[in-house]
């Protein structure tokens, strides 16, 4: 008797030691440790909410980074009046192609770039883009109406447009966004949204858009097939690995990234995070953070919350890459900006993530995107081309 005591004992002691054991294992795997090896400047991280405009908080969070990087004073960018530009374009676009384009919220790189040279730009206090009571932006019924305006225009009840369809589609911009400033002053100067823009000092002939698909030549730019590649503009193609390389290349000369990525891959959690998981679940509906926000929270616990530390992740090749966008798998969902690099406590490699999804979030607003994420999931980026080694520029005949 006394025998069998001291053996359930021992069994205990075991058991018990095993389940510490086991704790701290789970422990190790459920969280991860972050250490940054470089960051380079941004500005501070902002809310987009409940609207489509990734497109622009990203690339104007790009430019705002390389002015820091040129030694400029920190600005903040009015993005709605970007928006506000660029949704009359598409508008007008929409209609010209009789209704045959992408007429949505969401947008590319270039709208900014584009927008920027023809327009200007002026400071987000000259035109905060919240005209319609509330305190964050919130698009849907605006959305929702330039919409519907712009389909009954390609209608043409008329039997042929009339000459007011623009003038009243803009209306619908100013009334909601405001109307977009002709003249302003600036640390005591005034301005135009096109003087201005160019008291920046930025050369916008100076970037150059990059991607990486099988189905185009290398080294030749084309046209990237998303819906909100509405202008058509181009980006060069490169091989995979040289692809990667500039990101690594231009963190370490001190150059941010503007990244567009598939953000609606369950790795890409709402806590901070973004991995590959080499096991797959499905995927969740839809794109950007107007979508996770109609979750519950039951949900957000049960489907988001499930990367809870390292793991195993795709081995992403060129054929695996070009295979999810075929078959849309990989999706055009979002804009952010890289800005460094960070390890885990594995030693897998990290880029810094500028989300604009506002600071509510584990990391304030700072995602940690794993390099495999990145190299399976990226779209397109935006970079100087001064970011980009010597002997890629060479290839892509860029001086």
């Amino acid at each position: 008797m006394k025998k069998l005591i001291l053996f359930i004992s021992l069994l205990v002691i075991a058991g018990s030691t095993f389940a510490e054991k086991a704790e701290k294992d789970t422990a190790k795997v459920d969280s991860f440790k972050f250490t940054i090896v470089k960051q380079n400047k941004i500005t501070p991280v902002k809310n987009q909410a409940s609207s489509g405009t990734c497109w622009c908080f990203s690339t104007l969070g790009f430019f705002e980074s390389e002015l820091l990087r040129m030694g400029k004073p920190e600005v903040d960018l009015s993005e709605m009046y970007v928006v506000h530009r660029t949704y009359s374009d598409k508008a007008y676009k929409y209609v010209r192609m009789n209704g045959t384009i992408n007429f949505a919220a969401g947008g590319s790189f270039y709208d900014v770039v584009y927008a920027l040279q023809k327009y200007g730009v002026v400071p987000d206090k000259e035109m905060t883009g919240l005209n319609y009571g509330e305190e964050k932006h919130k698009h849907g019924e605006l959305d929702a109406l330039t919409e519907a305006y712009v389909k009954v225009i390609v209608s043409n009840p008329n039997k042929k447009l009339s000459t007011a369809w623009k003038t009243g589609f803009d209306g619908i911009l100013d009334a909601y966004l405001g109307k977009c400033p002709t003249e302003f002053t600036a640390d005591g100067k005034k301005y135009n949204p096109q003087s201005y823009f160019q008291s920046l000092g930025l050369n916008l002939d100076d970037y150059v858009s990059l991607t990486s698909f099988t189905h185009h030549p290398y080294y030749k730019p084309f046209v990237v097939e998303i819906p909100d590649n509405w202008r058509w503009s181009d980006s060069y193609n490169l091989p995979l690995d040289e692809f990667m390389s500039i990101f690594d290349n231009a963190i370490n000369k001190g150059y941010c990234v503007a990244w567009a990525s598939d953000v609606s891959e369950k790795g890409f959690t709402r806590n901070g995070v973004a991995v590959d998981p080499e096991t797959k679940v499905a995927n969740l509906p839809g794109s950007d953070q107007a979508k996770w926000l109609n979750l519950t929270q039951k949900e957000i616990d049960e489907k988001i919350y499930k990367v809870k530390g390292p793991q195993p992740e795709v081995k992403v090749t060129p054929e695996i890459r070009q295979q999810a966008f075929d078959n849309f798998q990989t999706t055009d969902d979002h804009g952010m900006v890289i800005f460094g690099t960070a390890t885990d406590q594995n030693g897998t490699k990290y880029y810094l993530v500028k989300n604009s999804w506002g600071t509510d979030s584990k990391y304030k607003g700072i995602w940690y995107a794993s390099e495999t994420f990145v190299k399976h999931k990226t779209i397109d980026i935006l970079v100087h081309k001064d970011a980009v080694p010597k002997e890629i520029l060479k290839k892509l005949g860029i001086k």
